[in-house]
């Protein structure tokens, strides 16, 4: 076996989690696979791997190591590419975490598209809103859609992110409908997240800025059960696009205040600045920005709805 197969059959014994795994993977002894990475290691004149009879751990050199093959692996799999003309394999496991609702109302469609088109990849995938330290749990991945602040992390830009101020008819027929910002202080308000207070920011048609503090009546954090409390009749609710458009293309809930402009944000992939990103994890993110962008699809149901 040359050098480039070893460093190969290394990426898989790290990605598979354990040498019996990668042994499987390869359909080869699982001796044969120990045995190689002992060559390897004393090759190297380094341990890469500690292993002990209940897990195996890469040590800091093995971590090392393991970023440094995998670019060469990438650079040597584009040569081989560019020469031949042959779409390059997309193996692995890729590790991704998402926000909850993002992941579970818009990243189906995405990943089914992605694993027909590579059918060896496999996927382990984090759908919550809670922060996820991606160097310290071992994800590739991150699906983000807020400010990004945190300097270790490199970021591309997936998609805008847009929102909605909306109630649902019999509640506006009940409370009556908001013409002008002073109206919010009689109506009852649904608040996405926990903080003691929040913040409504609207743009008018000369540009100044208008901040309305919200006194909510329910707080919740997770966007679908504000919507469905909104479509029931409890309140007004400042929500993103991608979790209320149905119900807006529906008429279960209409905009109020469409004079007003409303703050965006953006969906970023997130991943770490020093760790060499693999091919499955660029091409994916290439994958999920070409389908949305900044005209994603779900704001196509009603054009009232599209702010730039």
């Amino acid at each position: 076996m040359g050098q480039l197969e070893d460093m190969a059959m290394f990426v898989r014994i790290v990605e598979a989690g354990s040498i019996t795994k990668a042994a499987e993977q390869l359909n080869i002894a699982k001796s044969a696979v120990s045995r190689r990475l002992k060559e390897l290691e004393t090759r190297l004149g380094s341990q890469l791997i500690s292993r002990t009879t209940r897990q195996s751990n890469l040590t800091q050199a093995g971590e090392q190591y393991y970023q440094q093959v995998m670019h060469i692996l990438s650079e040597v799999d584009a040569l081989n590419e560019q020469t031949s003309g042959a779409p390059t394999r997309i193996e692995g496991t890729l590790k991704m975490t998402a926000p909850l609702s993002f992941g579970l109302m818009h990243l189906n469609a995405v990943i089914d598209e992605y694993a027909n088109l590579h059918p060896n990849l496999s996927f382990e995938l984090d759908f919550s809103d809670r922060h996820v330290d991606l160097i310290e749990e071992g994800y590739e991945l991150a699906i983000r859609i807020r400010e990004l602040q945190d300097s270790s992390y490199q970021a591309k830009r997936l998609a805008l992110i847009r929102y909605a101020l909306c109630a649902s008819p019999d509640y506006l027929r009940k409370m009556g409908t908001p013409k002008t910002l002073a109206d919010l202080a009689t109506h009852e308000f649904l608040q996405y997240g926990l903080s003691k207070t929040s913040h409504l920011e609207l743009t008018d048609a000369q540009g100044k800025k208008h901040n309305h503090t919200i006194d909510a009546k329910i707080k919740a954090t997770n966007g679908e059960f504000l919507v469905d409390l909104a479509v029931k009749g409890h309140g007004i609710v400042f929500i993103p696009t991608f979790i209320a458009y149905q119900r807006l293309a529906r008429g279960e809930l209409v905009p109020i205040l469409p004079q007003y402009q409303l703050p965006t944000l953006s969906a970023y992939a997130v991943y770490p600045k020093n760790r060499f990103l693999s091919q499955r994890c660029r091409y994916l993110i290439d994958f999920i920005a070409e389908r949305f962008g900044d005209d994603p699809y779900w704001d196509n149901f009603s054009e009232r709805l599209i702010q730039t």
